[in-house]
Formats: C-alpha cells, sequence, structure tokens
C-alpha cells in the first residue's frame, strides 16, 4: 500500500511516559520496533517521545546514548509533532503506553483507544484503561521489552536494539548493585541474556559510567532547566507541589546566583504552591549522596510538609536539617539513601491531606505570621494515626504511587501549539528509522 492511501491506515502509536526518561524512550522505540518486524507489512507503528522536542536537550543520557546508538534525533517524533486527538478522532489511533498505564486529564479523550500496557509500577485500578495490561515490578520497563523480544521473536534482535535496552537496564538498575537494590532477578536475566547474544556489548562498567555522567551532567543549564529536567507534579484541592531530582550537590545548589528569585519564578510560572528538590549525586567512593529541600512561601504548608518528612517512619529518611540563609527554604542530608523519589511521593501526599484537614488557611498569599510550629506539630499529631495507617508497615517497601505522578499532571505539550507533522510524513519517517536501522545494523555485521 502507498502513501497515498494513508488517510484509511491505521496508526499504532508506542507511547512513554511525560518524563521521557532514558527508560520510557527505550522502551518506545525498542518495543514499536518489534512490533513492526512482527505485524503484516501494512500495520504502521511509531514510538512517540511523550515531550516537545525542544524539551530533548535537558535530558543528557538520552542526548547521549541516541548518538551513541546512532540514531539522529531528526528521525524521531515528539508530542508537540503528532496531533493524537485528530488521529483518534478520525478512527487512525491505537495507543500502546510504555513504562505508566495513566493518561494525564488533558489526554483522558484517549483512553478507549489504548490498546495495551506494558509498565513496571503498581496499578491504579481506578484509571487503568481497559485493555491487556502487563505489569510486573522490575528494575526497568526495558527488561520487559527485552522479555517480548527475547521470547516472541529473538531473530530480529540486533545489536542496536540489543545495545539500547542494555544499557537502558544497568542505568535503570544502578549497574546492578545489591546494595542499590533496584534490580531484579528478571533485570540481572536479561542483561546477561542481552550480553550472551552480542559479546561485543561494551562493559557494563564503561556504559553505566557513560550514561551516569551524561545524565548528571548539568553544566550549562539555569536553574529552570535543572527543575524542569526531572519533574513530577501532585495536586490537591487546587494545590500543587512540584518535586524535580537534582542531580548535584545540594550546597552547591543552593549557592547558584539568584536561586531564591529563580525559586519563586518556577513556582509562579508553574502553578506550584511548593516546590521539593531532591538532589543526588555520588561520592568518590561511588556511593549515592542524597539531599532535600522544601521551598514554600506559605509558612503552614511548608512546615506541615517538613514535619510529615522529619517523622515519617514507613520509610524512614533519617534527615538532619541543613542551615540556610534562604528564607521559605528548609534543607536536610538524607541519611537513609535507599529512599528515592517514588518512595517520598506518598509522603507529600499525605502532607497535603494533612494540610487540608488541619488549616483552613487559603493559599491565595504567603503567611508571614500568626502559625507556629507548635501549632503544626500540633496537626501532626492528631493526624498521626491517619497518616501510618496510610503507609505501608513494611519498613522496606513503602506503598508507591500507583503510577508515575509525571502521568498526572494536568499540562499538554500540545497547549503550546499545533503539531507539524501529517501522517504522511509519519510515515515517511518511519521507512527513514527502518532504513537507518538496517544500514546501521549491516554496518554493525561488517
Amino acid at each position: 500500500m502507498g502513501l497515498g492511501s494513508w488517510e484509511s491506515r491505521p496508526i499504532h502509536v508506542v507511547l512513554g511516559n511525560e518524563a521521557c526518561d532514558l527508560d520510557s524512550m527505550v522502551s518506545a522505540l525498542a518495543l514499536a520496533f518489534y512490533l513492526a518486524k512482527t505485524t503484516e507489512a501494512e500495520e504502521v507503528f511509531v514510538p512517540v517521545l511523550n515531550i516537545k522536542r525542544s524539551e530533548l536537550p535537558l535530558r543528557g543520557d538520552n542526548v547521549f546514548f541516541l548518538q551513541k546508538i546512532h540514531i539522529p534525533e531528526s528521525l524521531l517524533i515528539f508530542r508537540d509533532e503528532i496531533d493524537l486527538h485528530a488521529l483518534h478522532q478520525a478512527g487512525q489511533l491505537t495507543l500502546i503506553l510504555v513504562d505508566h498505564h495513566v493518561l494525564p486529564k488533558s489526554d483522558a479523550a484517549l483512553e478507549e483507544a489504548v490498546a495495551e500496557v506494558l509498565d513496571h509500577r503498581p496499578i491504579d485500578q481506578r484509571h487503568c484503561p481497559p485493555c491487556p495490561v502487563s505489569v510486573e515490578l522490575v528494575g526497568s520497563c526495558a527488561t520487559l521489552v527485552a522479555e517480548r523480544i527475547l521470547q516472541g521473536a529473538p531473530e530480529i534482535l540486533d545489536r542496536q536494539t540489543a545495545a539500547l535496552l542494555h544499557g537502558t537496564i544497568l542505568l535503570d538498575c544502578v549497574n546492578m548493585d545489591l546494595k542499590i537494590g533496584k534490580a531484579t532477578l528478571k533485570d540481572s536475566h536479561y542483561v546477561e541474556k542481552l550480553e550472551a547474544l552480542f559479546p561485543d556489548l561494551p562493559s557494563r562498567n564503561d556504559i553505566f559510567d557513560s550514561l551516569q555522567k551524561a545524565k548528571f551532567d548539568v553544566s550549562g543549564l539555569t536553574t529552570e532547566q535543572m527543575l524542569r529536567k526531572d519533574q513530577k507534579t501532585i495536586s490537591r484541592q487546587g494545590t500543587k507541589v512540584a518535586i524535580s531530582a537534582i542531580y548535584m550537590d545540594m550546597e552547591a545548589f543552593l549557592q547558584r546566583s539568584g536561586l531564591l528569585a529563580d525559586l519563586h519564578a518556577f513556582c509562579q510560572a508553574h502553578g506550584c504552591d511548593a516546590l521539593v528538590a531532591m538532589t543526588i549525586f555520588f561520592s568518590t567512593y561511588n556511593e549515592p549522596v542524597r539531599q532535600l529541600a522544601v521551598f514554600c512561601p506559605h509558612a503552614a504548608l511548608r512546615m506541615t510538609i517538613c514535619g510529615i518528612l522529619e517523622r515519617s517512619q514507613s520509610p524512614s529518611l533519617k534527615l538532619t536539617p541543613v542551615p540556610s540563609s534562604h528564607p521559605n527554604l528548609q534543607a536536610y542530608l538524607q541519611g537513609n539513601t535507599q529512599i528515592s523519589r517514588k518512595k517520598v511521593l506518598p509522603l507529600l501526599q499525605e502532607a497535603l491531606s494533612v494540610y487540608f484537614d488541619s488549616t483552613d488557611i487559603p493559599l491565595g498569599q504567603p503567611e508571614t505570621e500568626g502559625v507556629s510550629r507548635e501549632q503544626v506539630d500540633k496537626e501532626l499529631d492528631r493526624a498521626g494515626n491517619s497518616l501510618l495507617s496510610g503507609l505501608s508497615q513494611d519498613e522496606e517497601e513503602p506503598p508507591l504511587p500507583p503510577t508515575p505522578m509525571n502521568s498526572l499532571v494536568d499540562e499538554c505539550p500540545l497547549d503550546q501549539g499545533l503539531p507539524k507533522f501529517s501522517a504522511e510524513v509519519i510515515f515517511e519517517k518511519c521507512s527513514q528509522i527502518s532504513l537507518s536501522e538496517s544500514t546501521t545494523a549491516s554496518l554493525s555485521k561488517k
């Protein structure tokens, strides 16, 4: 079937989550590759990166890996370049979700187009699409894609796709470090399987170190870009809290020029009432160091968030306050380095619940007086039983948010303008991607 009859052809879009981290991007690319190779020729599978094209430079590991694997960025399709809603209204769209299973509110109309889900997060039954859902709590969604390929059609796996999957699993699972505890037996199994099939893959240490360095490279980024680089959002009753991962030492972050003005501007631009920055870097002994800061001009909300985080026992963050000269900001050293952002998110959700249960203070303007830490402490004590009952009694694994919280944001990349690509251009790009893959695969065999 030629491009001239594209109007009647269905388009199967493989869509990652809105964070578009390396796992989400590679899972979309690799699964689309597999489906295209194992389905009837007339079917078109399009991997879509769920961010604007202009956002890609903020994801240094993605950019680095695409260059290393020889996939030109120009061949990729981004969310602001394809109108999924128009395709759905035309009856042409089928969605396959990877690395998430809940669409944002702005995409609620697309839920009926979801045909399959492949995710590695706990399921939120309230919002899960009524379609085949494959979920397994492994360290990387790329592991599940590797499993699908190697069990379904191992003969189609080329070195380029294997390298993408291999490096992504290693980065997600922190080089399979048992002390970190992110890698499962299945993650380890498929890393070993890929290495056995392609013995010339880069060594684990080399590719992990390269990706880690690229991911943590924030040189040249503004404070706003650093906060936006890896951001998730939660909200309740119109109050919004942003949680950003910052890849540098907290002391250096707090010393950035104009930081306070930048934090205020970020919260105003993104409609946030509070911002939680979780920093992570690695010591000279390659040990993770985690720190945390809460910025909020609203005293009662800030003290509620800080109180919940400080008092939490399940999990215990083991926070030690760090002196800061910035008003409206409280910083901490996080003693328990195994507690990542996804394990802090439920605590922040609970903090919002406690805040609304304990105060009627509007968030229209910052409170500068009349709210004491003692008052907040009393409210936290009163809410203590509900907090503990809402969290797991398992110290090692508190309840995770049912889906990546970036999947619950209200914003949509399409808000900034109409997409530029027609379906005909999409088909042409798919042909170019296939050609690029074939050329790379043939070169790697020589």
